[in-house]
């Protein structure tokens, strides 16, 4: 199925938890594969389970999702792989950034979630 964005910059996912993903739609593909969707871009690839998915909306930038509350985050900051696993945590977000090497990372502040691209 192809569909065509508009003015949209990002694909937002929300799962049931309130924690909101967003990626860049350009070149952006969705792929169903058993229980998870593989979300894909020129950043990467990531997969969610499908049952854990609350919504999905289009955004014309990140601050309109209320996901860029962890990139301006001036506390501590947990930093995972897509996997799941801790990696480190972080005085700031501009600390983390400054120690990752390129790649898909999830960050988390308070309550906060989001998947970051390092390029």
């Amino acid at each position: 199925m192809m569909a065509h964005a508009g003015a949209y910059n990002y694909l937002v996912f929300t799962n049931q938890a309130g924690t909101t993903t967003a990626f860049e739609v350009c070149n952006l593909t969705l792929k169903v594969n058993g229980n998870e969707l593989q979300v894909s871009n020129a950043d990467g690839t990531v997969d969610l389970v499908l049952t854990e998915l609350a919504s999905m909306q289009f955004s014309v930038d990140k601050a309109a999702t209320g996901v860029e509350d962890v990139l301006n985050a001036d506390s501590l900051v947990q930093v995972y792989s897509v996997t799941g696993t801790l990696l480190g945590t972080y005085h700031s977000m501009v600390e983390a950034a400054k120690c990752l090497s390129t790649g898909t990372y999830v960050m988390a502040s308070g309550n906060q979630t989001q998947t970051v691209v390092i390029k």
